[in-house]
């Protein structure tokens, strides 16, 4: 089954989180699109929801949000997601994979939209270390 690392953005507090998704709520994120919002409970995150705005697969491969297929393709690119030209007029044929999401993938970027009742820095918070003194 395929197993994604989901990098979350809250714009409010400027932070990411990091979130190890596997088995069914990985299920759930295949055939998915860029641009698509997703309820976050299936992470655990009751009352979120959030926006995907990108990933890349194993080899680091980006998605771009304008390419209405699954798989990579080498396409003439001149900017955006994938290359950055370095002067201008430059395009380049690039290695680039499209907006829907299939199980090659490895981090999907996503941006939350809806807040639930608990802050994501409750949600987040590593467990205090304890009987530690210092």
């Amino acid at each position: 089954m395929a197993e994604f690392k989901v990098v979350l953005s809250d714009q409010k507090s400027g932070r990411s989180f990091k979130v190890d998704v596997g088995g069914g709520a990985a299920g759930a994120l295949i055939g998915k699109r860029i641009g698509d919002e997703v309820d976050a409970g299936i992470f655990g995150l009751q009352g979120y929801r959030m926006v995907i705005t990108g990933g890349s697969d194993r080899n680091g491969t980006p998605a771009r949000r304008n390419l209405p297929f699954a798989g990579r393709r080498k396409i003439l690119l001149s900017g955006g997601a994938g290359f950055k030209p370095r002067r201008e007029g430059q395009r380049r044929r690039k290695t680039i994979r499209g907006n829907e999401i299939t199980a090659d993938f490895v981090q999907i970027n996503a941006r939350i939209v809806q807040y639930g009742e608990k802050s994501l820095d409750e949600l987040f918070a590593k467990p205090a270390a304890e009987g530690k003194t210092e």
